[in-house]
Order: structure tokens, then sequence, then C-alpha cells
């Protein structure tokens, strides 16, 4: 496939890249700073672009499979930043006529997990209280996919870890993992990718955790 992966020099955007490489996939990479983006190999083109402009992207996405987007805040500090950037790939996605978009969310932005126990529910609380203005830019976020024209998914994680992929985790489509606490960063990248070839989770929010 052609990928383009937005967001490809944070923790999962590198995964995806990495992993989209290692599978055969031809991968387009957008970077503000290429200097920041560690993964080479066969197959993978850098595009530098400046993510406010609809139009400076284009190029990066048009006559690409899929879209793969790891964008969002990495502190309160950035919180609004995933709406207005994803705002930016939709339009280009829309300009170019390419429909396939994958991004990563949150947990808590989902809906609750039935059967969830009681410290279940205290911590989900607790963390969409610490981080809400996060969390209310992610909702955003949703809300300018669901009324897109593109057959976007977004990937609901937990709590996220640094360690390697191992292909092992738990998905539930439209809902989240019972006890679903973590997963790590390589394995969000897993399931983007497996998701981007997935017709039935094509306009669905999807709960992935360990």
């Amino acid at each position: 496939m052609k990928l383009t992966v937005f967001g490809a020099t944070g923790g999962v955007g590198q995964e995806i890249v990495r992993q989209a490489l290692g599978a055969g996939h031809q991968v387009t990479a957008v970077v503000r700073d290429p200097a920041r983006l560690p993964v080479t190999g066969e197959g993978l083109e850098v595009f530098r672009a400046d993510l406010t402009d609809p139009a400076a992207v284009r190029p990066a996405v048009a006559g690409r499979d899929a879209v793969l987007s790891g964008l969002g805040a990495r502190s309160r500090r950035d919180a609004g930043v995933a709406t207005r950037l994803t705002r930016t790939v939709l339009d280009a996605m829309e300009a170019e006529g390419v429909r396939r978009l994958v991004v990563v969310s949150a947990a808590p932005v989902g809906p609750e997990p039935e059967g969830s126990g009681l410290v279940d529910r205290a911590v989900l609380a607790l963390v969409s209280a610490l981080l809400k203005d996060v969390y209310a830019d992610l909702r955003a976020m949703e809300a300018e996919l669901a009324g897109s024209a593109t057959d976007w998914t977004v990937v609901r994680p937990p709590r996220l870890q640094n360690k390697p992929v191992t292909g092992r985790y738990r998905t539930v489509v439209g809902g989240f993992p019972v006890k679903g606490r973590y997963l790590g960063r390589a394995d969000v990248a897993h399931a983007m990718l497996a998701m981007a070839q997935d017709a039935g989770a094509v306009k669905q929010g999807v709960g992935v955790a360990y």
C-alpha cells in the first residue's frame, strides 16, 4: 500500500513508519523537522510540511491508499493541536479525493467499558479530570472526523507504554476492552496498520488494550 503518516516523529508515529516499511509498504512521513525522524529504509519518503496549510499538505496525500495520523497533544499546554492539525489533514484529503484515514485518540474519549469495576471507573474519572483539556481536544477532533467525507477510524488506547510490538491485544469496535489499562505504542501502531485495511472498522471508534 501507499501510506502517508502524520505525526511521524512521535512515539506512535515512528512505530507506524517503522512497521509499515517492514511490511513492504511505501510510506510518506510528514514532518516539520526531518532530523527528528530516526527511521530509515527503502520505500520511505520524508515530506517536510507546515501543517497549518492544507495546500502544502496535498502533495503528501495525493494518490495514497490510506493516511494514518499520530497527531495529538503531548501535554496539557498543547491542547487544541489535535483538532487544528487534523482539520488540515482532512482538508487536504478531501481536496485530493483520498478517503481512508486512521487516527489515534484515547480511551477516555470513548464509551465506558461494560462491566468495568469501581477501581477502573475511579481511575478513569481521575485521569479525565487531570487531562480534561486534552480529552476535550480529542473529542472535538473526533467530531471533525465524523463530519468529514473520509472513511475514518479512531483508535482509542488506554495508558501508553514503551514496549516492543507483540500483536497480541484486544479490540472492541464501538467500545473498549474490560480492564484494559495499558497498551504499548508499538501495538497501537500495529492496530492502526491492521485497521487501515479493515472495512469493519470504517466510521468506527475502536478501543484497543492488552
